[in-house]
């Protein structure tokens, strides 16, 4: 009898959860954003921005993860194999779900088959740069040298199949010329010196990473790939202006591993339109040549479908052809 006692005084001790209890709010540890960008890229820079900002409203970290290598396939996979609790999410870029994506048919690369939607984090247009050195002051000046000096106007990207590599390709069947590629591997910082050297003649590449070099008069920008002239930048003309309706913009998205739970990724869906939104943030984010523009998980699936069916001519074209490189680099993917 005292031993029961004892057994009831102790179940009563135990502390029990009250009906409908509800589970603490997401996120009650620190978040990791796996991103298949370079430290430095625009997108990295533009992630590290809007991540700061959760991490204010959600008081908990929000850390960046450089995963790049393999064309984006090493984040994407890691990113695929990750424990689905909301904990670690997922930021790929333009290339990846279209480049890469028909390129490695075995690396999960498929929205929302191999990763669930959350929304929309940026938008950079591609800046295209020259040398001082090549002596042009235009886009018009260099698809006129480009085309009286076929194959030896060489352009630096950052790596085969990125955006900067698609532009490239665009840029040449649109203007009718042909550029010498020259591919480059762990972000910018090593194309944008071969260009202030004159080893290389023209980048194409977002704006933070040529920043530096644009600001010192190192390089010199003669068009940005957007819609209409950004208000950061009203002095530099658009391609469009020289080629009507040429547009190449970088995008990225953010992903979360499938099975997530669902609950979670509207949390962190409406959070995410909720600090892209922030003017303060916005304008942060303009400074990159960057802009936000805040969607729901469907709009940016929607968004994503439509952008790899409007570069798959691109990509088609890209296919028929080994590209050719200059010796300064290897051709190969990043």
């Amino acid at each position: 009898m005292k031993t029961t006692s004892v057994l009831l005084v102790g179940l009563l001790a135990l502390p029990v959860a009250p009906a409908g209890a509800q589970p603490a709010p997401y996120p009650t540890k620190p978040v990791q954003v796996l991103a298949d960008s370079a430290a430095g890229s625009t997108p990295d820079v533009a992630l590290r921005f809007v991540t700061e900002r959760l991490s204010a409203l959600w008081n908990q970290q929000v850390q960046v993860v450089n995963r790049p290598g393999a064309g984006g396939s090493v984040a994407a996979r890691a990113a695929a194999e990750a424990t689905p609790d909301g904990y670690t999410l997922y930021q790929p870029v333009l290339s990846t779900f279209v480049s890469l994506r028909p390129a490695a048919p075995n690396v999960p690369l498929h929205v929302p088959k191999d990763f669930l939607p959350i929304g929309f984090v940026t938008e950079n247009p591609m800046f295209i740069a020259v040398s001082p050195t090549l002596g042009v002051k235009t886009l018009a000046e260099l698809i006129a040298l480009a085309k009286n000096k076929p194959g030896e106007i060489s352009y630096a990207t950052t790596g085969v199949g990125r955006l900067t590599h698609l532009t490239g390709e665009l840029l040449q069947h649109q203007a009718g010329i042909k550029l010498l590629l020259v591919p480059y591997t762990g972000g910018p910082a090593h194309a944008f010196s071969d260009v202030t050297t004159g080893r290389v003649n023209v980048i194409i590449e977002g704006y933070s990473g040529i920043a530096g070099g644009v600001r010192s008069g190192a390089i010199k920008v003669i068009a940005v790939a957007a819609a209409k002239r950004l208000p950061e930048f009203p002095d530099v003309p658009t391609v469009a202006e020289t080629i009507p309706g040429f547009v190449a913009t970088g995008w990225a998205v953010l992903v979360a591993p499938l099975g997530t739970p669902q609950a979670i990724i509207a949390k962190i869906s409406e959070d995410l339109k909720k600090v892209t939104a922030e003017a303060e943030l916005t304008k942060k984010i303009a400074t990159l040549g960057s802009y936000t523009n805040p969607m729901t998980a469907a709009q940016a699936t929607d968004f994503v479908h439509k952008q790899q069916a409007m570069w798959q001519p691109v990509l088609n074209e890209i296919a028929k052809q080994q590209p050719k490189c200059a010796a300064v680099r290897p051709c190969s993917p990043d």
